[in-house]
């Protein structure tokens, strides 16, 4: 619990520097440091770079890396402390999610011998690249693909060279960059295992083909849940730099806003501190409009700071490195413009439509092929209403684990089980019952028939009154470790305007994101955040 009495995040934030600096000092905690943070995917990158296919043995190796990642990671969340508030959230959180990623794709799959992605084919096969066998016939084979993307239409310029499925490569060299996409990629651009949600290639690409078709430089692909694809990189490059540019100026005003509300700096706990004075009197005066106003705010910040982050992967990718350096994986239809769906999602399937078609996919995966192996472990099949329904709670508690670990390791008071934890479990139980509900009332007389906006309507009604009971509990536990106080822009134009609150200026990283760290080991010598 914050000690009362603090007058602005900046001295909450120095608060929390003093906690971080005397958890490390008294022996507590340990820095997180890198490299030796990064320690046990470095073993399992190293495992992945040696050919076990032909090994029984040396497959059978895989168990073990991954037992080492888990022991380290789980010491890494338990000992291990940032200074930095997203990095204090970010040593729990990608702990935990790196071990389930792993999992993924060396224990419940092995992706050495199950998948292969997407190449310019090559004049030998020594590069592994596949002969035979188009884009759509691998994705029917592979039994790890969430989705079968139907063919596009759309032709347009030939390219000088083929486009063929990529398998575990021979050389070395090539090695390298086929690892580092599959530890990378988590929805899968470009392989065989695809997560729904990301819409088809602009073409099928067919190996057998003499020349691989693209469509139109202008064509775009959306996917059923919003999500673009762009064969133009310039049409890529102009809709990312508009998201990251008014990204800057929103993030700026939702941060502004947040630093003159102590809800916000970490006084998330009953009684809450009154409403900001900027805000209208029938708001300051209600309880729940003003809990509607935070829960708001609060999911803006996160959704444009996500946002945010995820535009810079096309920018790199595509205008930084570019197909001359990293090959297909710099062209703009292999880097989707979104990461988050539209929002009809939320209208046309209510809660499951706000998890699983509009926020953010990046951890779907993951979740979904642990979950289809619970389900062959017990003997259910995916498809039957119990399959279902195990394979939605098997998620959302891995997502729970997620998110708790990212709890438990910011420096603030937080209660990974009572808040991110329950939080997520109770969004399984909410689609359920809203599935009940809907085949209930379906079952009564003019209901089925009811106009579309209002059966939207009522999804939007039920997503958010849902949420605004059961928000708080993930809320409050960010808001109270110290999540809101991450800078996310380095300089504030609002702020500059004398906008801010108490100690705010213009330059906002005047804490420091990045240092280098001495210590007296290695271990506790490097980058540090």
């Amino acid at each position: 619990m914050l000690p009362p009495g603090l007058q602005s995040s900046r001295e909450v934030t120095l608060y929390h520097d003093k906690l971080y600096y005397n958890l490390i000092d008294s022996g507590q905690a340990v820095p997180f440091v890198y490299p030796y943070a990064g320690l046990a995917a470095f073993l399992v990158l190293a495992y992945l770079l040696i050919d076990h296919r032909q090994s029984p043995t040396l497959a059978w190796l895989r168990f073990p890396a991954f037992g080492l990642l888990l022991g380290f990671q789980a010491w890494c969340v338990l000992y291990m402390r940032a200074k930095h508030p997203a990095a204090a959230l970010g040593v729990g959180l990608l702990s935990a999610w790196g071990v389930l990623w792993v999992a993924a794709i060396m224990v419940v799959n092995d992706c050495q011998t199950d998948w292969v992605r997407l190449e310019r084919g090559k004049a030998t096969e020594t590069n592994g690249v596949q002969k035979g066998g188009g884009l759509n016939d691998t994705m029917e084979r592979s039994s790890n693909s969430t989705e079968t993307h139907p063919k596009a239409t759309a032709e347009g310029r030939e390219l000088p060279s083929q486009i063929e499925w990529q398998s575990y490569p021979a050389s070395f060299r090539d090695r390298i960059d086929w690892v580092a996409d599959v530890f990378c990629n988590f929805r899968g651009v470009g392989w065989s295992w695809q997560t729904s949600g990301i819409p088809p290639p602009p073409q099928p690409i067919e190996s057998t083909a003499a020349h691989t078709r693209l469509p139109e430089d202008g064509a775009i692909t959306t996917s059923r849940t919003g999500i673009r694809r762009f064969n133009n990189k310039h049409a890529l490059l102009k809709t990312t730099a508009l998201k990251l540019l008014g990204g800057y100026f929103a993030l700026d005003l939702i941060v502004t806003l947040m630093h003159r509300d102590p809800y916000f700096w970490g006084y998330a706990a009953p009684p809450y501190p009154p409403a900001p004075t900027y805000l209208p009197i029938l708001v300051q005066t209600s309880p729940i409009l003003t809990k509607s106003y935070r829960l708001t705010l609060g999911l803006m910040g996160l959704y444009t700071a996500l946002s945010q982050a995820f535009a810079l992967g096309p920018l790199f990718f595509c205008a930084v490195l570019g197909p001359a350096r990293i090959g297909l994986r710099g062209e703009s239809w292999m880097n989707p413009a979104d990461m988050f769906g539209s929002y009809a999602c939320v209208f046309d399937q209510g809660l499951a439509g706000w998890w699983g078609g509009w926020w953010h996919q990046t951890f779907r995966f993951g979740f979904e092929t642990v979950g289809h192996r619970v389900l062959s472990a017990l003997g259910i099949e995916r498809k039957s209403k119990t399959g279902r329904t195990v394979a939605l709670f098997v998620a959302f508690f891995l997502s729970g684990c997620v998110h708790a670990a990212g709890s438990y390791t910011q420096l603030g008071e937080t209660r990974p089980l009572l808040g991110p934890m329950r939080f997520f479990l109770l969004q399984a139980v909410g689609i359920l019952v809203q599935v009940w509900l809907t085949e209930y009332l379906h079952r009564m007389p003019g209901v089925r028939s009811s106009p579309r906006w209002v059966r939207r309507l009522a999804n939007f009604v039920y997503v958010h009154v849902f949420l605004f009971w059961t928000g708080p509990l993930l809320l409050d536990d960010f808001t109270n470790g110290g999540c809101f106080l991450y800078e996310p822009v380095a300089f504030s134009p609002l702020r500059a305007l004398g906008f801010g609150a108490k100690d705010d200026g213009w330059f906002c990283w005047w804490n420091g994101i990045l240092f280098w760290r001495n210590g007296k080991h290695w271990s506790d010598t490097g980058i540090a955040a």
